[in-house]
């Protein structure tokens, strides 16, 4: 309950998370049916980088500053945030690239941002917006009443101490409700240990068809500090692991100062 996103938005995590979540719901519209996405930790929805939550860190000079003139890669994703004005958290994003068809469902549990979510997309029929937990969200939400298609986007703020664990329940509540879901799981890294762990209990649990992408700024030596991030997709639909070589390789062009151990890797963990 104390997470605000509004203090990190725009940082490096932010961009890789965007750009790959963008992909992901293009190439599930390349089929006529609708999607229906969820998005289980929401925020705000858009962000002022000139505010004093997001002047404070400064993270996003490090972010999304420089994608300026972005390569083939990242064009969509930079030229969707450049046309929405205001930084585009993954709700405003995801409901820029709906269809007709398509319907989006956003839970946040904060009151304040919850609210500030709601004035956002006002009575727009195509967004229902939860003041609601996001792991409860997962069996209540899943599967959709009309759609046959999901994408969900699963974003923790990563303070409790068994958020890997939460997350990997949250997974497979989701796969239990809706097999044939798209999950798409960000998660940060800071040491090696808990990603492995994680990765290591959805291949216990059984989940099948499973791709990482991860950025690395850094070796992820110190775990005191947010040396990288991955996102983990279940079900992704063809060509996300050579898409997602690109984009990865593209931001790391970018936002990384050449420490040791900086790199891009995506790999499959679970096969189909």
């Amino acid at each position: 309950m104390n997470y605000r996103h509004a203090f990190h938005a725009g940082n490096f995590a932010d961009c890789m998370k965007h750009a790959l979540v963008l992909w992901l719901l293009s190439a599930m519209q390349k089929k006529p049916g609708g999607v229906f996405v969820l998005d289980t930790h929401a925020g705000l929805g858009r962000y002022d980088l000139s505010g004093p939550e997001a002047s404070r860190t400064g993270e996003w000079q490090r972010g999304i500053a420089r994608l300026a003139s972005p390569p083939l890669e990242l064009a969509e994703y930079v030229g969707l945030v450049d046309e929405l004005g205001l930084y585009p958290g993954s709700p405003w994003l995801l409901r820029a690239r709906l269809r007709d068809q398509d319907r989006m469902a956003c839970c946040e549990l904060h009151p304040e941002d919850h609210a500030v979510l709601r004035r956002l997309f006002g009575r727009d029929d195509k967004v229902a917006v939860h003041l609601r937990d996001a792991w409860e969200a997962l069996g209540g939400l899943l599967p959709p009443k009309t759609e046959k298609r999901a994408l969900v986007l699963i974003d923790p703020p990563f303070e409790a101490t068994d958020e890997f664990a939460q997350l990997a329940r949250g997974i497979k509540l989701a796969l239990s409700r809706m097999p044939n879901a798209v999950i798409a799981a960000w998660y940060p890294i800071k040491h090696r240990a808990p990603p492995r762990q994680f990765h290591q209990a959805l291949k216990d649990a059984g989940v099948r068809d499973v791709v990482t992408a991860e950025l690395l700024l850094r070796a992820p030596l110190d775990a005191a500090r947010l040396n990288g991030c991955g996102l983990l997709v279940v079900n992704p639909p063809y060509g996300f692991d050579i898409a997602a070589d690109g984009i990865l390789a593209a931001l790391l062009g970018r936002l990384s100062d050449g420490e040791d151990g900086a790199g891009a890797v995506v790999e499959r963990i679970a096969g189909e």
